[in-house]
């Protein structure tokens, strides 16, 4: 990758870098009731890891 980097594209990468996160802890009760344990990693729409999938950024 090249050594200096445009800010519109440090823009886009810092906006999907925000994407790929876990939702937050207090949606699990939110949504399925007090009792329930669920990985508020399924509440996060973008399912990307660096290694695995690329973007277009």
């Amino acid at each position: 990758m090249a050594r200096f980097k445009h800010l519109s594209k440090k823009l886009r990468l810092n906006k999907l870098r925000g994407l790929t996160k876990w939702a937050p802890f207090w949606t699990v009760p939110k949504i399925y009731g007090k009792g329930k344990v669920v990985h508020p990693g399924r509440h996060t729409t973008t399912k990307r890891h660096w290694k695995r999938t690329k973007t277009k950024a």
